[in-house]
C-alpha cells in the first residue's frame, strides 16, 4: 500500500516507487515532516526529532522551553506564533487579526486521485494511486486546512496541493496558499533553477545553498520566460548519472513562487505555490478555496532520472489529449515566409511545396481575420479577412486537404488590440484600473478573462471557426505580460483575486475548447515559451518552446527544456537563415540535427530554396516520418552540456534498447583538436550496435564504458580529400541492435 498509517505513533509513510516519504503528528496536533528520500521498507523512528531548547525561540507550552514552532520541521507552517520562518499560508480575519495555528484534526485514504476543480492536474486510476488527505483545523478562525497528497505505487512521483474550507460565519481573506512546503532537517545542498527571457529560455542555473533564502517567482500574471516554475534540491556530489534530487515542478500558469530558506540550525524549508504579490482570495463562510497543485520527484540517480520519470509522468498521468503518446505530425507555419503578406494564392503555392516535401500539416499564422496587416489592429476579431481569403476558411482548408495535408490555425485568445471591433464595442474588457494609463505590450492589451461573458465571447467565436472550417491543429499564443491587473467587474476588496481568476479563465477556455473538439491538437505558445509549464501541458501536449528558433541558440534552450518537460512538448522547427534572431546562418542539416528532437517542423518559405535544399528538406521528412516515435517518445539523455563548453551531445533509446539516435553538435570548429568520444547510456549491455554512420559494431557495454568515438578531420591535418568541418557542425548517429 503507498499509505500506511501507524496509529500507535501517528506516523505517515508514503511509499512511491523508489521513495519514501514520512510525516508525524507530534504532541498530538502538530504535522511534522521526517524524511523524504530513498525508499524505506519501514519507519522504526530513526529520524526522532530532538528537542533542544534554543534562545529566542518562543515556547507554545508554558511548561517545555525544549519545544517551539521555530524549530519545528514543520509539514504546512502557520505564522505569528512562534515560528519565524517563511509560512505555507497567511489569513486576515475579520477583527484584522493575522495570527493562525493549525492543529491537526485527523485523515483520510482513497484510491486513485481526485478531480481538482477548475484546475489543470495529473490523474490516476484507483488501481494506480492512493490520496492521502490530512485535515488541519484553526478552530479560532473557523478554518479547514486539508493536505493532498497523492502517491503512485510504481513511480518515484507524490503530488501535494491544498484545499481551504471555512466553517466561520464570516469571511476569511487568504493572503498566501502555497501548494508545498516541508522541512529538511540538513542543508547541504545546491539549488537549481531554469531562469532567461524572451527568446532565451530556461538557461540553467546551479548554486550552493547558503544561509537565507533562494526564491524564484513570476509577477507577470503568467508563469513567464524568465523563471519557469521549477526548483530542485540536489546533493554537492549529484550530476546526470548519480546522486540525489528532490525536485518540484509547479502545475500552474500564472504568477508562482518558489524557495528555499535555510534556517540558523542548517535546516531548509522547501516550498512552491502560487505567488501572494498582490494575491488574496475572500473566503465566504461554507466555501472552499483549491490551490494548484506541484508534481513532486525523488530521484537518487542524478539529474537523468529525475526528467526521464517526469517525462513519463507527464505524457501518462497529466497530459489529458488523445495527442499525448501519438507522433506529432510535421508542419509547415507560414509565419517566416510571408509574414502578414499573404493571399490565398500565395499560401497554396506554399502548400504544394510543403506537399511535395512530405509535410503532414499546413499552419496558418497571424493575420487572418479581421484587417490584421500589422500587429496593431485586429486582436479578438475572429472572423476571416476575406481581402486575403475571399473563399474564407473553410475553403482554404478544404483546398489543404486536397494536397493530403491537415489545416492548422493561429489564435492568440486573451488579447485584443485599440484598433479593433471587440474593443470598440466593449473598451471595458481589457484589464485596466479606472484613471491609469494601460499600458500595451506590442499594442495589444490583455483581455479581463476574470470575467465569464469574455470568456464567452472568446469561445463562440472560436468554436464557430472550428465547427465551420476543417481545422486539426491550434496555435495558441500569448504575446505580453499583465500589467494594470484591476477588473472593473469586482468590488475593491476582491481586486486581490484578479489575477488568479483570469488564468483560471484561460483554463475555462481550454477545457470548453479542447472537450468540444478533442480531435483538434492544440499547441500552447506565449512569444515562444513564455508560458512553457505543467498547466498548458495538460491541455496543449506541445508548446511554442522557443521564438528564437536558431539552431546552436535552441541547444542550451532544448536542454534546458528537457530538464523537466518531455521532448514530445517541445515545438522544434528548422527555420529560414539569416536567422531573424541572431541573423546567424547555419546549415540546413544542422537546423534539422536540432530539430529532431522535438516535434519537427519548418518555419520558412519552401519555395525560396534552392532545389538541392528541397531536396535535403525531402530526405529530413522521410527520417523524421521514420524515427519520429523514438524521437518523441524514447528515454532521452543528456550526455554533453552546450552551457559547459563548445559541444552539445544528447540521445534517444528506444523503449526494447534495439534503436538508438545520438546527435552530436559542435558550435565552433577547431584545428588539430584532441581526440574525442562520448560514454553512451541506456544501452543494453549484451547487444550488438551497429552505427549506421561509421559502418561499425560495438557491443552496448563498449559504447557505454568506452564509448562512441566522435573524432573527425579537425584532429590533425586536415586531408585534402575530406570532407571539412565547419562551424555550427553536427552529426546523427544512429545505432541499430544486430539479430542474434
Amino acid at each position: 500500500m503507498p499509505v500506511i498509517y501507524d496509529d500507535s505513533k501517528k506516523i505517515f509513510h508514503l511509499q512511491s516507487g523508489n521513495a519514501s516519504y514520512v510525516m508525524q503528528v507530534v504532541k498530538d496536533k502538530y504535522l511534522a515532516h521526517l524524511y523524504w528520500g530513498k525508499r524505506l521498507s519501514a519507519y522504526h523512528g530513526s529520524r526522532a526529532i530532538i528537542w533542544k531548547d534554543r534562545g529566542f525561540a518562543p515556547n507554545p507550552d508554558d511548561k517545555d522551553r525544549t519545544f517551539s514552532l521555530d524549530t519545528l520541521p514543520q509539514e504546512y507552517p502557520q505564522t505569528g506564533n512562534g515560528d519565524f520562518r517563511n509560512c505555507a499560508y497567511g489569513i486576515r480575519q475579520k477583527n484584522g487579526s493575522r495570527i493562525s495555528s493549525l492543529f491537526y484534526k485527523g485523515y483520510e485514504i482513497q484510491e486513485g486521485k481526485p478531480e481538482l476543480e477548475g484546475l489543470p492536474a495529473s490523474f490516476a486510476k484507483k488501481e494506480e494511486a492512493q490520496t492521502l488527505k490530512i485535515f488541519l483545523e484553526d478552530a479560532v478562525a473557523g478554518l479547514e486546512v486539508c493536505l493532498l497528497y497523492t502517491v503512485w505505487h510504481d513511480r518515484d512521483v507524490i503530488t501535494r496541493s491544498v484545499q481551504f474550507k471555512n466553517h466561520s460565519d464570516s469571511e476569511i481573506i487568504l493572503t498566501k496558499m502555497l501548494s508545498m512546503s516541508l522541512d529538511i532537517r540538513e542543508s547541504e545542498f545546491d539549488v537549481m533553477t531554469l531562469y532567461g527571457a524572451h527568446n532565451n529560455e530556461r538557461n540553467i542555473d546551479r548554486r550552493p545553498l547558503t544561509s537565507g533564502t533562494v526564491q524564484i517567482e513570476s509577477l507577470r500574471g503568467t508563469s513567464s520566460p524568465h523563471q519557469s516554475p521549477f526548483m530542485a534540491l540536489l546533493r554537492k556530489e549529484t550530476n546526470e548519472d548519480y546522486g540525489e534530487v528532490f525536485a518540484a515542478n509547479f502545475v500552474y500558469s500564472g504568477n508562482f513562487t518558489a524557495s528555499a530558506q535555510v534556517d540558523p540550525y542548517r535546516n531548509t524549508r522547501f516550498q512552491m505555490g502560487m505567488n501572494p504579490w498582490n494575491g488574496e482570495w475572500v473566503l465566504k463562510p461554507e466555501k472552499t478555496f483549491q490551490t494548484p497543485e506541484v508534481v513532486m520527484v525523488y530521484s537518487d540517480r542524478g539529474l537523468g532520472q529525475m526528467s526521464r520519470t517526469f517525462y513519463h509522468f507527464y505524457q501518462e498521468c497529466l497530459i489529458r489529449s488523445k495527442f499525448a503518446r501519438e507522433p506529432r505530425p510535421i508542419l509547415v507555419n507560414n509565419w517566416e515566409a510571408t509574414f502578414f503578406d499573404f493571399d490565398e494564392a500565395k499560401l497554396l503555392k506554399l502548400a504544394d511545396k510543403a506537399q511535395e516535401a512530405g509535410i503532414e500539416l499546413f499552419v496558418l499564422d497571424d493575420g487572418w481575420f479581421g484587417h490584421r496587416d500589422a500587429d496593431n489592429s485586429s486582436l479578438g476579431d475572429w472572423f476571416v479577412d476575406r481581402r486575403k481569403l475571399p473563399h474564407g476558411l473553410s475553403e482554404l482548408a478544404k483546398e489543404i486537404h486536397k494536397r493530403g495535408m491537415k489545416f492548422g490555425l493561429w489564435f492568440e485568445p486573451e488579447m485584443t488590440n485599440k484598433d479593433s471591433d471587440l474593443y470598440r464595442a466593449h473598451p471595458d474588457w481589457i484589464l485596466h484600473t479606472p484613471g491609469r494609463n494601460a499600458s500595451h505590450g506590442r499594442y495589444q492589451y490583455v483581455l479581463d478573462f476574470s470575467r465569464k461573458e469574455v470568456v464567452e465571447y472568446i469561445y463562440e467565436m472560436m468554436a464557430k471557426i472550428l465547427s465551420e472550417a476543417k481545422v486539426s491543429y491550434i496555435k495558441w499564443d500569448m504575446n505580453r505580460s499583465i500589467t494594470e491587473c484591476y477588473s472593473v467587474a469586482l468590488p475593491a476588496d476582491r481586486q486581490g483575486e484578479v489575477f488568479h481568476r483570469y488564468i483560471l479563465g484561460v483554463y475555462d477556455l481550454y477545457e470548453r475548447l479542447t472537450s468540444e473538439f478533442p480531435e483538434v491538437l492544440f499547441e500552447s505558445c506565449s512569444s515562444g515559451g513564455g508560458r512553457f509549464d505543467p498547466g498548458m501541458l495538460y491541455y496543449a501536449p506541445q508548446g511554442w518552446t522557443s521564438d528564437d528558433s536558431d539552431a546552436i541558440e535552441r541547444l542550451k534552450i532544448q536542454y534546458g527544456t528537457s530538464l523537466c518537460y518531455p521532448i514530445s512538448s517541445m515545438g522544434s522547427h528548422v527555420s529560414v537563415i539569416p536567422n531573424h534572431q541572431v541573423f546567424r546562418k547555419t546549415p540546413l542539416h544542422t537546423r534539422a540535427n536540432v530539430a529532431y528532437f522535438g516535434t519537427f517542423g519548418y518555419e520558412l518559405d519552401l519555395n525560396s530554396l534552392k532545389e538541392e535544399e528541397i531536396a535535403e528538406v525531402k530526405e529530413q521528412i522521410i527520417f523524421m516520418k521514420k524515427y519520429r516515435k523514438l524521437f518523441q517518445f524514447g528515454d532521452f539523455y543528456r550526455l554533453k552540456s552546450p552551457f559547459e563548453g563548445n559541444e552539445t551531445i544528447w540521445m534517444v533509446v528506444s523503449e526494447d534498447k534495439k534503436t538508438a539516435i545520438v546527435g552530436y553538435y559542435r558550435t565552433l570548429n577547431g584545428v588539430n583538436q584532441a581526440y574525442s568520444r562520448i560514454k553512451l547510456q541506456g544501452l543494453d549491455p549484451d547487444m550488438l550496435y551497429e552505427n549506421i554512420l561509421n559502418k561499425t559494431e560495438n557491443y552496448g557495454d563498449e559504447l557505454m564504458n568506452f564509448g562512441l568515438i566522435t573524432t573527425d578531420v579537425t584532429a590533425g591535418e586536415v586531408p585534402g580529400d575530406a570532407t571539412p568541418c565547419t562551424d555550427f557542425e553536427s552529426r546523427i548517429y544512429i545505432f541499430k541492435a544486430k539479430e542474434k
